[in-house]
């Protein structure tokens, strides 16, 4: 129901036209969006927010310079970021943000059941067909759902307003008669049921500007956006998973710590109360309904598929792409580091003060506060050193409060400087060892940076981290490199100040695990390799191959002209078009990014 105070033309709270707004960046002026070869679809990161995904992306687009991109960017609403950070290149067509928030989508809020147009006995099959559908999703058969999806949500097949049954009398008593109500009254079930009705048609109540490949960088929306729009316009679907959403998500809604695992049967069989049940199998059916769809998915390392798995993944082509840099950026910062260590020797490792740095953003599920603790013990112990925390502070304030708080409780202020955000790249000399106490990570950026230059680390054994400072990686010649720092579990203070004890206490040790992390990220996570990885793939899904009007998109144009049921959506994932060998004037080997 809209809200008293909303405009019912905007169908914003503040009565402002969202039309009438200052464009977000790369939004095109004149609501023109040109074909491309890669939409890009992502929640609430590039190019208006800063952070290790949006750096990805960025690096995927500037490292293909000739395809053309858009960027699908998924938000709340109106107030949200809209500066692009980064300086999007060229090759970047347009922007499309889709807002999430009803505020902005007043045709939703203001639907009812005589919309439908359908007499009792039609709503009461209609009904029955949702509750069937949603049934079947959770047996494992995601057909129904997107059948409905084009019948009553998809804007280019849509026959009729799908969303306005949830209201009716017929649905509330069908699914209350064939679903588990969870102890949950009537009321609370139509609020519940309204909101991911809500946050569905937000994504799928439009039609996407065209592209070739649709490449999600999540499941959750992004995938659920980029799935539809690809079967709307014939086109393929790319899902690339940097942590595990679903995972993340639900443990967010529970309140867990973030690196628990979560599988595809836990809603069912968790001790949590109606609510938080529903969620919970709102996110996780949303990412089996979506898996199957994509013609390839990946992932930063191989233990990611395996959580992936867990939770209903099953598609047939699964590609591992770590993230990447590249490593002469890095040259000067790695030249500085050898000759501090050869001072280092020098000099005598108990007059060296060290250099520690913390880089990431200041909220939980980093874990500065034990981070803050490990200091604690190492100042007891006698170690000369100091730590920078480098990273944005306002995220999440009250939790930046609490470790300021903390410093200052335990008489740390000489010992730990709170820098906020700067460019990292510019001070990696600074610093002699990389911390990172996180509960969740993918593949951090970051990480591969301070590698880059030669820093060892000690990390706690989240995302891919110990794959990328210890598991064992060959280098070109032969040579098995060593670890590059050490892998601890999260959570645990004083096993991270005894970690710092060892490298700071072992100039051969430290040595070691500088040059072991410089050949570590050159041999295995070199950007080159990663992008002509993303490349393949985009042409694998149908870049560069010349678009037909196919048979299906003419029976669906001529079912709307006559106003008659669409053709029900194509089963199974979007399988990509038989490749061309050649494209744009140039061979592409095969690459293989797996690590």
């Amino acid at each position: 129901m809209v809200n008293s105070n909303t405009d019912r033309v905007t169908g914003r709270a503040d009565g402002v036209d969202p039309a009438a707004a200052v464009l977000p960046d790369g939004v095109p002026a004149d609501g023109r969006y040109d074909e491309v070869d890669v939409a890009i679809v992502m929640e609430s990161t590039y190019p208006y927010l800063k952070g290790g995904v949006s750096a990805v992306v960025h690096d995927i687009i500037t490292g293909n310079p000739d395809l053309s991109f858009g960027i699908i960017h998924i938000t709340w609403d109106h107030d949200c970021p809209r500066t692009d950070l980064y300086g999007m290149p060229g090759n970047v067509r347009w922007v499309k943000v889709v807002y999430l928030s009803m505020a902005d989508h007043p045709e939703f809020t203001s639907s009812r059941p005589a919309d439908l147009h359908m007499n009792h006995r039609e709503r009461l099959v209609l009904a029955h067909r949702l509750v069937d559908a949603l049934q079947a999703l959770a047996a494992g058969e995601g057909k129904p759902v997107w059948d409905l999806i084009a019948e009553g949500m998809a804007a280019s097949t849509r026959r009729y307003p799908l969303w306005a049954l949830l209201g009716s009398a017929e649905f509330m008593e069908t699914y209350r008669d064939r679903m588990p109500t969870l102890g949950m009254s009537l009321s609370e079930l139509f609020w519940c049921l309204r909101e991911f009705f809500s946050l569905a048609y937000a994504v799928l109540g439009e039609t996407m500007p065209r592209a070739r490949v649709y490449h999600a960088h999540t499941t959750g929306y992004a995938s659920l956006l980029a799935a539809n729009a690809a079967r709307e316009n014939d086109a393929s679907f790319l899902l690339t998973e940097h942590n595990l959403y679903v995972r993340d998500t639900i443990n967010t809604l529970l309140g867990r710590r973030m690196d628990k695992p979560v599988t595809s049967q836990d809603y069912r069989t968790f001790d949590v109360g109606g609510r938080e049940r529903m969620w919970m199998a709102w996110w996780i059916e949303m990412g089996r309904l979506c898996y199957p769809e994509a013609y390839a998915t990946t992932y930063l390392y191989p233990d990611a598929v395996t959580e992936a798995r867990a939770l209903g993944l099953n598609s047939g082509s699964i590609r591992v792409i770590p993230n990447g840099i590249v490593i002469d950026e890095f040259d000067a910062a790695y030249a500085e580091r050898q000759a501090a260590i050869a001072s280092l020797r020098d000099g005598g490792a108990d007059s060296h003060r060290w250099r520690l740095v913390y880089i990431a953003r200041v909220v939980p599920i980093k874990g500065l506060l034990d981070l803050i603790e490990s200091m604690r013990i190492l100042r007891e112990r006698g170690l000369r050193f100091h730590l920078d925390v480098c990273g944005p502070t306002e995220h999440a304030p009250e939790y930046y409060e609490r470790c300021a708080a903390r410093i200052a409780e335990l008489g740390l202020e000489d010992f730990i400087t709170v820098r906020g955000t700067i460019n990292v790249r510019e001070h990696l000399s600074d610093w002699d060892l990389f911390l990172l106490p996180s509960y969740n990570e993918g593949l951090p950026m970051v990480s591969l940076e301070t590698m880059g230059a030669g820093i060892p680390t000690v990390s706690t054994d989240v995302g891919a981290l110990r794959p990328v400072v210890l598991d064992a990686i060959t280098a070109q010649d032969g040579t098995v490199l060593d670890p590059s720092g050490f892998i601890i579990p999260p959570g645990d203070p004083t096993l991270m100040a005894d970690r710092i004890q060892q490298v700071t206490g072992d100039i051969d040790l430290f040595e070691r695990m500088s040059r072991s992390a410089r050949a570590r990220a050159e041999t295995a996570f070199n950007l080159l390799k990663v992008n002509a990885a993303y490349h393949d793939l985009f042409l694998e899904g149908g870049v560069g191959v010349r678009r037909r009007r196919t048979d299906r998109i003419r029976a669906v144009g001529e079912q709307r002209t006559r106003g008659i049921q669409s053709l029900s959506p194509r089963r199974g994932r979007h399988r990509a078009p038989r490749r061309r060998r050649r494209w744009a004037g140039r061979v592409f080997k095969g690459h293989t990014a797996d690590k």
